[in-house]
């Protein structure tokens, strides 16, 4: 990874809920907010979820190419997460 693609962890930053039914996504519904903070709280508050559960969250932020898409999806969050004191 190239030393240039750094991410600003303390970006704005939003996490997001996808309703459920069954654990499953209700794409007929949209998601909520849940908490608005930096991006590095979002990853936090993403991380402490239970892994079963975290396919219904997103994180919305400022996009930061090439690694920040403006919205992110939990496995893109958990690599964030990952590799979060290298970046």
């Amino acid at each position: 990874m190239a030393a240039a693609s750094k991410v600003n962890f303390d970006a704005h930053a939003t996490l997001h809920k996808w309703p459920s039914l069954g654990n499953r996504r209700r794409e007929d519904r949209t998601a909520y907010l849940v908490l608005e903070a930096t991006l590095d709280q979002c990853i936090t508050a993403l991380m402490q979820k239970p892994n079963p559960t975290r396919h219904l969250y997103e994180i919305h932020t400022a996009p930061q190419p090439p690694l920040v898409t403006e919205i992110l999806s939990p496995e893109h969050i958990v690599e964030l997460s990952r590799l979060r004191e290298f970046l």
